[in-house]
């Protein structure tokens, strides 16, 4: 499990050169077995300290009843890594970050709608806002797994955005997607309202993506 530590590491590190966090926020995850017998679970980055100063021991292993293994404390917001690992399959990595747009966009309260046909890449024609909850509650974890059911990502109201993928490669690469997609939206906010794609367009747009990025 050595190796997939370091992977979560460099990956909470590159969250700042990819402008999705600064300093200490956010948290990064990614679904793994413990290898003495402990049972299903995660590793996840510790509270509070700087990813450029994380050792490879300093990872916090997670099983999905909640207990823990390692020297650190996880991240203040374990409880919506843990319960979204219990309630999709479909989750191999997790990334919460307060990047600049995704949370200007949060702090508003506002759903992306379709006006970027690539809303599609995280499951659906748009994306949701959970309901404001206190950072690290149950009540919070609650409100995620609402917004993001269908999805593969959302926003947290006054708080900031939360995307999960296949592995920490692809959710990565989905994170940076989803604030490129907030800036935009934010930008062609400035200028009026957006023009979005119809419900038809959309579906097409979906089913298209059921292929999308695979090579024969």
């Amino acid at each position: 499990m050595t190796e997939l530590r370091l992977q979560l590491i460099d990956t909470a590190r590159r969250m700042a050169g990819a402008g999705l966090n600064r300093g200490t926020a956010g948290n990064v995850s990614v679904r793994a077995s413990d290898g003495d017998g402990g049972g299903e679970g995660f590793l996840i980055t510790p509270t509070g300290m700087a990813y450029d100063a994380l050792a490879s021991e300093d990872v916090v292993f997670m099983r999905l009843d909640g207990s823990t293994e390692g020297r650190r404390k996880p991240s203040s917001e374990w409880r919506f890594h843990r319960d979204l690992y219990l309630d999709r399959a479909d989750a191999g990595a997790i990334v919460h970050a307060h990047s600049p747009f995704a949370t200007s966009l949060a702090c508003l309260r506002r759903e992306i709608p379709p006006f970027h046909y690539m809303i599609a890449r995280f499951g659906g024609d748009n994306l949701r806002c959970a309901a404001y909850a206190t950072f690290g509650t149950q009540a919070l974890s609650d409100a995620v797994l609402q917004a993001i059911a269908g999805r593969r990502a959302c926003l947290l109201a006054n708080h900031g955005m939360l995307v999960f993928g296949d592995d920490l490669g692809q959710t990565f690469d989905l994170a940076v997607e989803l604030e490129t997609l907030c800036e935009q939206y934010w930008r062609s906010c400035q200028l009026g309202e957006p023009v979005l794609l119809d419900a038809a367009e959309m579906r097409k747009v979906l089913a298209r993506f059921g292929s999308y990025g695979q090579q024969a």
